[in-house]
């Protein structure tokens, strides 16, 4: 099960290193940094604008864990999409950092028997499932859809020109359909999961947005017209607050 826990699995370490790239090398400015992590919480150093460019720069024994990297990449990309919610952060940041590890994206759960390959066959299960693993099965509908819709946005469109596969409209709409479910299913309760996959049902097509901004320039480079011209609908349908499109 995907839980908004990210933050919580930060460890000393990564709130040092956080510390240490923030104050730059001077002592004096890392003791009020830490100070005021003390007095506020490590939020107010995690939601820093300079820290994304400061991790990525960072190597060798310096270089951020994973659940670090992740954290605060995804964090600040929705936060720019005007999605300034440190729990969804904290659960988006989860699904992508899990769905990486081996061939867990294909499974509801790390160790479930049962492996999905399409958003049809996790829909028709969902409706047929019940009780704690129908729930799994709607949620793992919504963690899916954003997962390939939000880092695989290229590979979407080309498989609907080679094969007539569907756009990303498809995984948005069952996408924020498996959240919404999930999110009034009495198990959600249970996880503290009411309002954030409320949350990301309600907005899963900004969501998406974002992953597509943070998978095209950090983990998929380039250009191609497909590429353009989802970027420039995206612009339009989903401006960002400082967007001219606004």
């Amino acid at each position: 099960m995907i839980l908004a826990n990210l933050r919580q699995r930060l460890t000393a370490a990564d709130h040092a290193l956080v510390l240490r790239l923030l104050a730059g090398g001077h002592p004096r400015r890392q003791r009020r940094l830490a100070d005021r992590a003390a007095a506020e919480g490590p939020d107010v150093l995690l939601d820093d604008p300079d820290l994304p460019t400061l991790l990525e720069g960072a190597v060798g024994h310096a270089a951020p864990s994973a659940a670090l990297f992740f954290y605060v990449a995804v964090r600040h990309t929705l936060r720019r999409r005007g999605l300034d919610d440190a729990r969804l952060a904290d659960y988006v940041g989860a699904l992508v950092f899990e769905f990486g590890l081996r061939d867990r994206a294909w499974r509801i759960a790390p160790h479930d028997d049962d492996e999905f390959r399409y958003l049809a066959d996790i829909l028709a299960a969902a409706e047929a499932g019940a009780g704690r693993r129908g729930f799994l099965l709607r949620a793992h509908l919504g963690n899916f859809s954003l997962w390939l819709a939000g880092l695989f946005p290229d590979h979407i469109a080309a498989r609907r020109v080679r094969r007539g596969g569907p756009d990303l409209g498809y995984y948005e709409a069952l996408g924020a359909r498996g959240f919404r479910l999930a999110s009034d299913d009495a198990h959600a309760a249970a996880f503290d999961l009411v309002d954030v996959l409320g949350h990301a049902a309600d907005r899963f097509a900004e969501i998406r947005v974002a992953l597509n901004r943070l998978s095209d320039r950090r983990w998929f480079p380039g250009h191609s017209p497909d590429r353009l011209l989802r970027q420039a609908a995206d612009a339009v349908r989903y401006p960002a607050p400082d967007s001219p499109f606004s």
